[in-house]
């Protein structure tokens, strides 16, 4: 069964969350942590501030979006790896410095043969 995971991260590091490099290191590293591979990354530095990282895995894909001005990242994972959650979002909250993060997922059923 497919997830898409969804990770709020607030009250990070203001620096780092305008940071293109540190962005695209920090998403190669959860990349790896889930066991995916990059296909491809497309990634975007806004003026004056903000950066958006977007990346087609091998599970499907994964994107992080800052908004440095309020200290706060959003990241998108969808994958099949089902210890995916948790594990991911305590790894994102110390990676960007957050004092909090909340997580949410979306159990996508892609056995459904049934359509209403």
């Amino acid at each position: 069964m497919a997830g898409q995971l969804f990770v709020d991260l607030y009250e990070c590091d203001e620096e780092l969350l305008d940071d293109l490099e540190r962005i695209r290191d920090i998403a190669h590293k959860m990349v790896a942590e889930i066991g995916a591979g990059i296909v491809e990354e497309c990634m975007h530095k806004f003026e004056p501030i903000g950066v958006t990282y977007i990346a087609v895995i091998t599970t499907s894909h994964f994107s992080i979006h800052t908004w440095p001005e309020y200290g706060y990242a959003a990241v998108d994972v969808f994958s099949c790896e089902e210890e995916l959650p948790q594990k991911l979002a305590d790894k994102l909250k110390e990676a960007f410095s957050a004092k909090s993060a909340v997580a949410n997922r979306f159990i996508r059923n892609v056995e459904r043969r049934n359509y209403d």
